[in-house]
């Protein structure tokens, strides 16, 4: 877990009054609504909420794929806020990894070219250390001169969860990450996301539907209407669902 040297949670990443809104006039949407939210070091965090409530939207201005109308988001020491695309492109490169539920693999690429490819792509060298011990803790080994194509879906996901990892990312955000695995591929996946937090100190942002997904978590943080509502700690699947079912309902 990050600390800040006085034994005091560091956050990997944070939203500050964070507003995002799309379209204009009658059509206007608050997706954000004045969010607050610390994403400590060192942590597995899930993000949950009924559909159209912000979760991706918050992801994907945590993870500086999308930009707030008003407030800041902080990467580490920076405000995405203050970077012009040329920098948030590089920020996103040099912090972050991230694990979609499509998998999102070069097709024509090995799984070991896959792997290494935001290295390549940064013209960084490949810690053949770090990546074995990815490769070998996900148990991939015999695979990695496999195209995509060769894999099943649990394989290609965590093919895309070794990229995630490899660059050594101050956060990975999983979006979806099992949504389209089925029950043994997600949770041999959710195994090795909490293995990479307990183990190697990763930090982990996921937005996810499944309250089995968020049980791996360390804790839920519960969003409606582009707000944050609830969080729990130490969560179980049974008081995750329970959860849910009274947003939902409260909405209905």
């Amino acid at each position: 877990m990050g600390t800040d040297g006085t034994g005091g949670r560091v956050a990997a990443t944070r939203a500050v009054e964070a507003v995002k809104i799309y379209g204009k006039g009658d059509a206007e949407v608050h997706a954000l609504d004045g969010i607050d939210a610390d994403f400590w070091a060192g942590e597995f965090t899930a993000i949950m909420g009924p559909s159209g409530s912000g979760k991706s939207t918050l992801m994907h201005c945590l993870a500086g794929l999308d930009s707030v109308t008003s407030g800041e988001v902080w990467l580490g020491d920076l405000n995405l806020a203050t970077l012009n695309e040329k920098e948030k492109t590089r920020a996103r490169r040099d912090n972050v990894g991230f694990i979609f539920q499509a998998f999102n693999l070069v097709p024509t690429l090995t799984a070991r070219e896959n792997i290494t490819l935001p290295l390549d792509i940064a013209g960084r060298s490949v810690d053949r250390e770090w990546m074995d011990l990815i490769v070998r803790t996900i148990g991939i080994e015999d695979r990695l001169s496999h195209k995509p194509a060769e894999l099943s879906g649990g394989q290609q996901q965590r093919v895309a969860a070794a990229r995630a990892l490899v660059s050594r990312p101050k956060v990975v955000f999983a979006d979806e990450p099992t949504g389209a695995l089925d029950s043994n591929s997600s949770t041999e996946l959710l195994s090795f996301m909490r293995r990479a937090v307990d183990e190697f100190g990763q930090t982990i942002v996921m937005v996810t539907h499944d309250p089995v997904a968020a049980s791996y978590a360390n804790r839920v943080v519960f969003l409606a209407d582009g707000r944050i509502v609830d969080e729990m700690l130490d969560p179980t699947p049974d008081g995750v669902l329970d959860r849910i079912k009274s947003l939902v309902a409260a909405r209905a």
